[in-house]
């Protein structure tokens, strides 16, 4: 018998149907009838605990109990892992709504304006060194590479300012507070990141953008999932399209591994009004990774890999793309109590 199996066949020959379901206070939904509902086919692996769902443009993949989910073969943090119920495979409504849906219906800009303006923010920046390898500086290199990228989206056609252009010191709030004056379009905010002493395998970029209400950010020091609603929350669809169009490139162009789309409250995400993005774009205290950082022509590639996934991001989110149908919401009428172990 083939392992992979239709998960409505499955249902056909006996299985009892799951319900809606709350676990540890969270509202989840059988993915059959989310995935029904989207004119998804649906596999799942019983074994395994695979879940693959599919149309002719999109391929998602889970894994029961985790809290990832592969588009396209990128990988992308759920708000809640997903989970199992009696043979039926479930994915938490937060996710089916904020997680997923933008890429089964990507947002699109219908106000006629098109995106121009850019604000890159190189992180850190005077006496704020951000991480530091030996004799190199955090500060350094994120303005090394806000400057070529900045060069990069101006041969493109794009408006680019600047947070930084010098070694100078400005305060978080500043940085979003200047793209919301100036009208920006887009922010970008430029990072590299630094493991803890014997833990220099970890590389690869990582692309964060702003968490959801009623989510736990994915981020180390993340907020609780009660932390209320941002000004960011305004664009969080559309962040989380160019954000994956950015983890994306980079991955594939950089021929890195990859760490995942994440969720986080960051001072400069959280503050922006137009879609924000903040790039880790690797590990500074990575081996091999580290010196090609500190090598322009790198950098130049990692520059590259931006501009393509904002070329991606504009292609996708402009107007002139025809409308589709939105999506229906799935919620059940019968509800039941999971066990936290279902988690």
């Amino acid at each position: 018998m083939l392992r992979w199996l239709v998960l409505a066949l499955a249902l056909l020959g006996g299985a009892r149907p799951a319900c809606a379901a709350f676990i540890n206070g969270h509202s989840y939904v059988p993915m059959t009838d989310w995935a029904e509902a989207n004119g998804l086919k649906l596999l799942w692996d019983q074994r395994s605990g695979q879940v693959r769902v599919s149309n002719a443009s999109l391929r998602l993949g889970f894994q029961v109990n985790s809290p990832v989910v592969t588009v396209n073969g990128v990988a992308v943090r759920l708000c809640y892992p997903t989970a199992n119920d009696r043979g039926i495979p479930l994915i938490s409504q937060l996710d089916a709504d904020k997680t997923v849906r933008p890429f089964l219906y990507p947002p699109r800009d219908r106000s006629g304006r098109r995106l121009t303006t850019i604000c890159l923010d190189p992180g850190h920046g005077g006496k704020d060194t951000g991480n530091r390898v030996g004799s190199y500086n955090e500060k350094t290199y994120t303005l090394a590479l806000a400057q070529e990228l900045r060069g990069q989206l101006k041969s493109a056609g794009f408006n680019v300012f600047l947070t930084r252009t010098q070694d100078t010191y400005v305060d978080l709030p500043s940085r979003p507070a200047l793209a919301n004056r100036r009208g920006a379009d887009l922010f970008v905010s430029l990072h590299f990141n630094a493991t803890e002493t014997g833990r220099d395998e970890v590389c690869g970029p990582e692309t964060y953008c702003i968490t959801p209400v009623g989510a736990a950010s994915s981020n180390a020091q993340g907020e609780g999932s009660n932390y209320g609603r941002t000004i960011a929350n305004h664009a969080e669809l559309k962040s989380l399209f160019l954000a994956y169009e950015a983890q994306k490139s980079l991955v594939r162009t950089l021929g890195t591994p990859d760490r995942s789309v994440r969720r986080a409250r960051f001072a400069v995400l959280r503050d922006a009004a137009m879609p924000a993005i903040l790039i880790e774009g690797g590990y500074m205290t990575h081996p091999r990774e580290g010196p090609r950082i500190f090598d322009a022509g790198y950098r130049r590639l990692m520059a590259r890999a931006i501009v393509q996934a904002i070329l991606a991001y504009q292609s996708i989110i402009q107007p002139t793309i025809a409308t589709v149908t939105a999506p229906r919401v799935i919620h059940s009428h019968a509800t039941h109590a999971l066990h936290s172990n279902n988690h």
